[in-house]
């Protein structure tokens, strides 16, 4: 299997649209002793948040 030369555009799930703002967030266990950064994908259409954790998402298949 053969690797694509570039990544697939990253599309909304709910409206289809292309155009994302990226913003920097960080997720906080529920007794503070786990910090996880994580980079949002904000659709400007629709507001649909996407989260990224540690560069890997559900989206990746491999």
């Amino acid at each position: 299997m053969t690797m694509p030369s570039q990544p697939a555009a990253l599309t909304c799930p709910l409206c289809g649209n292309r155009e994302f703002q990226t913003e920097a967030g960080r997720l906080d266990s529920k007794w503070g002793v786990t910090s996880h950064k994580m980079v949002l994908k904000i659709c400007t259409r629709c507001r649909y948040i996407l989260h990224f954790y540690d560069k890997h998402s559900i989206f990746d298949f491999d």
